[in-house]
């Protein structure tokens, strides 16, 4: 069965910017892993300050798998990410064009 793209999106919370600075190297850690794994295809911190909060591309089956991937990331678990967003996505043209299903 073929993988999906999804694109995720995190809003963190902004009182707590001591704990997202003190968990950020075991956030970055375990996004690495799932790189090496060939799980994430990329992911990084939004450069605005409109929201503070992250995109990040996985690779999954359905957006209940593209939950469950992220859901032992440290920031999750210490509850730092206020919303969580999963949307199935089909890149056409471009460097991740040959992960989508077309």
């Amino acid at each position: 069965m073929r993988m999906t793209v999804f694109v995720v999106e995190y809003t963190y919370d902004s009182a707590r910017t001591q704990d997202i600075a003190t968990l950020r190297p075991q956030h970055r850690a375990f996004l690495t892993r799932l790189y090496e794994e060939g799980a994430v295809l990329a992911s990084g911190p939004w450069l605005d300050n409109a929201a503070p909060g992250a995109l990040l591309l996985v690779l999954a089956h359905d957006v209940a798998g593209a939950q469950r991937l992220l859901d032992d990331d440290p920031f999750h678990r210490a509850h730092l990410i206020t919303r969580r967003t999963v949307r199935p996505w089909n890149p056409i043209t471009g460097a991740l064009a040959e992960h989508a299903s077309h």
